[in-house]
């Protein structure tokens, strides 16, 4: 849309949300356009931050009819290039829309506006004797809306699930400012299609979600906590059986550190203090979470005992205390910090069968030391639920090699018949390998749906395909 023709609507837009709801020109920061990948930095064309569900509505009704592309935003820490406007766009931040609305303790649910963060509807809900599961490493700054937009995984999906599996209502907006008010509290409502579905992992392509009813859980009682040094990838494999199959409901997460990962969280994230030797070839973060401490650390301890009799580990370090249960999570999140040690370095997010990750582990690594011999890598991840996560930097390149480093990532993945996005979307960067993972048939029914909810295709157009 040129200027002159633009200029009609944002008038219109501003007058919508009023003098607080808006930003333009040199007033609006850099947080609310620069992407965090580094792949662009485009200010949009005005930014706005409406108050209610009604002002969005009315926002996306006009830019409906002015055919006006939309980028909507949360806390902006995604990893994939798809809140970030792109040139021409407004964006739609939800920096005034983050109440929590409601908590039923009857239903043991939460009603949260999408600008929410996530750390604060975790501690709103430990402060009424509940818990809401999903933890992620930017729980201070990502919002649930976001997080639904991505349908976030993070640390104990093996237990409670992906963010898709903690909703269960939902309001959103559609392209042309019909709102779809799904905000019920009922767990059984087998009442036609499940249309909550189609918003949540969808980035913002699909609609708008601007409030949601959150799933609570009963708060556990007790944590348990420990370290393993483990020495081949069959061992860590039969390690997470044994514990499932004997920790049951309780086994909460099941985290894995690479070697390469685990002495790069040593020598670059000084807070962390890395708990046993670098010698062994992975370490894994297993943790209880129950409602009968001393009968749920009395098991703990008995599982991990009859692990090393089984030789499914070579090394325990348990956290006895809440301390020492802080600094063994804190060394699992160095994995994600190690990047101002090393230098600008790129993230992935893949997902695979459990039985493939030892060989995918090694395989990854030889064919990129293949073109980058000197290159800084390590990989780990959510190994409970198929979930690796992979850091590399290959020098002062690194940023403009993207591309050559996906296709050898991407590719290996593809052979493996797993996923190039395990919990972290589309978006831009990963557009290009959607069908490495997804068939043909598959993409043109998403497509066909964006094409009826959007179709003249102004809710963040571009990204997932």
């Amino acid at each position: 849309m040129a200027g002159s023709e633009l200029k009609p609507l944002i008038q219109q837009l501003k007058d919508i949300v009023g003098t607080a709801g808006f930003r333009e020109g040199e007033d609006i920061e850099s947080k609310n356009y620069q992407d965090v990948m580094g792949a662009r930095s485009i200010a949009p064309v005005l930014l706005l931050r409406p108050s209610d569900t009604e002002q969005v509505s009315r926002i996306m009704k006009a830019c409906h009819q002015a055919n006006q592309p939309v980028a909507p935003q949360g806390g902006m820490t995604g990893l994939v290039s798809a809140a970030a406007p792109l040139e021409g766009e407004v964006s739609l931040s939800f920096e005034r829309m983050k109440k929590v609305v409601e908590i039923d303790r009857f239903t043991s649910t939460m009603t949260v506006e999408a600008g929410a963060e996530l750390q604060t509807i975790q501690e709103q809900a430990n402060a009424s004797g509940l818990l809401f599961p999903l933890d992620l490493g930017a729980r201070g700054s990502c919002t649930i809306g976001g997080n639904l937009s991505t349908n976030a995984g993070g640390n104990r999906v093996i237990r409670y699930g992906m963010t898709r599996d903690l909703v269960i209502g939902i309001e959103a907006v559609l392209a042309d400012g019909t709102i779809i008010d799904g905000l019920h509290k009922l767990r059984k409502n087998n009442t036609g299609y499940d249309l909550k579905q189609l918003f949540i992992g969808s980035e913002g392509t699909l609609g708008i979600i601007t409030r949601a009813v959150l799933k609570l859980s009963p708060k556990p009682s007790s944590q348990v906590v420990a370290m393993c040094g483990v020495n081949s990838f069959d061992q860590v494999a039969n390690l997470l059986v044994h514990s499932q199959a004997n920790l049951g409901s309780n086994l909460s997460a099941f985290e894995v550190i690479w070697n390469n990962t685990y002495r790069l969280i040593d020598e670059h994230v000084p807070h962390a203090t890395v708990p046993m030797a670098n010698t062994f070839e992975f370490y894994v973060l297993i943790e209880s979470m129950g409602s009968h401490a001393e009968k749920d650390t009395e098991l703990f301890i008995d599982v991990l005992s009859s692990a090393t009799e089984k030789d499914l580990l070579e090394e325990v370090i348990l956290a006895d205390s809440d301390s020492k249960i802080r600094n063994l999570w804190t060394v699992r999140d160095a994995a994600a910090e190690i990047a101002p040690g090393v230098g600008y370095m790129h993230t992935y997010d893949v997902s695979l069968n459990v039985s493939d990750m030892g060989y995918f582990g090694e395989e990854v690594e030889k064919r990129l030391r293949a073109q980058w011999p000197d290159a800084v890598l390590g990989l780990f991840g959510h190994i409970g639920d198929g979930n690796v996560h992979i850091i590399i930097h290959v020098g002062p390149e690194t940023r403009s090699l993207h591309l050559q480093i996906d296709e050898i990532i991407y590719g290996l993945i593809q052979e493996l018949n797993g996923a190039v996005s395990a919990e972290h979307g589309i978006g831009l960067m990963k557009k290009p390998f959607l069908p490495y993972s997804k068939s043909e048939a598959e993409i043109g029914l998403m497509k066909t749906l964006k094409q009826t909810l959007d179709p003249q295709g102004i809710l963040n157009p571009g990204r997932v395909f």
